[in-house]
């Protein structure tokens, strides 16, 4: 049986910290403020995945007050996400994700992502779906102070 899960997520831009999205490093003169490496795409994605399962988000995973995830990179979320499907015995069938941008262009780093994502969750890049889009200058999105992401997950689970 299929079972569908949404996550999204967003993160304030700050200075002197990296951005990371999906897993690459894209330049950009701010980075994600968070405990971890922030990466909005894969904390989404993680929480749709966790979403099919039927479980709670990310954050009760990973708890931000835990000083052990303190700067972690994202994907050892994502592949604990995709074990936590294995521990079912599922699989995840796809995932579709759009990024929500002004500032940076996110679409040269579409490949680089889809392949970092895929390698975390032990799928094929071809499971993976991203889409960038920007907020058309509205809001805190527009006015360039974060970046949000969402995300859908299919995941075949044998109940």
């Amino acid at each position: 049986m299929v079972h569908v899960g949404i996550g999204y997520d967003v993160h304030q831009l700050v200075a002197g910290r990296k951005l990371v999205l999906g897993g690459v490093e894209i330049p950009h003169p701010k980075g994600l403020d968070g405990h971890s490496d922030a990466d909005a795409l894969m904390h989404a994605i993680c929480d749709a995945i966790l979403g099919a399962l039927g479980e709670e988000d990310i954050g009760h995973f990973f708890p931000n007050t835990d000083p052990r995830w303190k700067g972690v990179p994202s994907r050892v979320f994502l592949e604990e996400a995709a074990r936590q499907v294995l521990l079912r015995s599922g699989r995840i069938v796809n995932v579709d994700a759009t990024v929500i941008a002004q500032a940076p262009k996110i679409y040269p780093h579409l490949a680089g992502m889809k392949k970092c994502i895929a390698d975390a969750l032990g799928v094929r890049e071809c499971q993976i779906g991203i889409k960038a889009t920007t907020n058309e200058l509205m809001g805190f999105i527009g006015r360039e102070e974060g970046i949000a992401a969402m995300a859908v997950a299919s995941v075949d689970l044998p109940f």
